[in-house]
């Protein structure tokens, strides 16, 4: 039986890529930081899952996470969910350096520990879920979308270490547009919404394939395509901003 570790399955798109495994029969540890919420979701398949309060902006969340590798047994596959994402456009210095916080160090610390446990223990696949606002530069969320780059960087740089280190170690770089999830429950009309159950689905389809990078879905894949194009100087005159 395969095994997977996920960091944010209790909600949102960390749910459903568990539960689509969960029916192709993995053995899941899921953790997040309400233990409520991670022991209603073991209720689902006790049998499949294990759970460990953790928090991935804390020092511990290293020594929680292997005691949740401990518990299943082993890690194939490592998926971060675990992030988060606001509008900012009075550059609120809290939700900026909170989103850093989270984004950046609590990903650093997330990624790297799951990195060595493969390292030294033959391999293994290592994913996370950043965004398409790691494309350009968003003026109405500076912090989210800078550090959604970030990630982005930092797995290209572990790609090109695996190399040099000769490891067997794959990585996927999923990169969903909106999608419906309570980190957009604000009133907002985001474009393109899409369902959490299917985006899940299409995670787990590029997991499956190995697949570098995944943005999910087509019309965003187009989108990201044509952002890509767009010279700097037309860039900053767009007003991109959701109601």
């Amino acid at each position: 039986m395969k095994r997977a570790i996920i960091i944010g399955a209790t909600s949102g798109i960390g749910q459903e890529v568990a539960k689509t495994l969960l029916l192709e029969g993995w053995k899941l540890g899921v953790a997040g930081r309400r233990r409520f919420s991670l022991e209603i979701f073991q209720q689902i398949a006790p049998d499949q899952i294990e759970i460990e309060e953790l928090d991935i902006t804390q020092e511990e969340a290293t020594d929680k996470l292997q005691i949740l590798i401990n518990k299943l047994g082993g890690m194939d596959l490592f998926l971060l969910s675990s992030g988060i994402g606001y509008q900012n456009i009075n550059l609120d210095s809290k939700i900026e350096l909170d989103t850093a916080r989270t984004n950046v160090e609590g990903f650093i610390r997330m990624v790297d520990s799951a990195f060595t446990y493969f390292k030294e223990n033959g391999g293994g696949h290592l994913a996370v879920i950043s965004s398409i606002a790691g494309t350009k530069g968003l003026g109405v969320a500076p912090a989210y979308s800078a550090t959604k780059r970030f990630q982005n960087t930092y797995i290209d740089a572990l790609e090109q270490l695996v190399h040099l280190q000769r490891l067997n170690i794959y990585f996927t770089d999923i990169r969903p547009g909106f999608v419906a999830t309570a980190l957009l429950n604000d009133g907002k009309h985001y474009p393109m919404l899409m369902k959490a159950d299917k985006v899940g689905y299409s995670i787990v389809k590029a997991i499956k394939r190995k697949q570098r990078v995944a943005i999910i879905d087509t019309r965003y894949r187009i989108l990201v395509f044509f952002w890509q194009m767009i010279p700097q100087w037309i860039w900053k005159r767009m007003p991109i901003k959701t109601n």
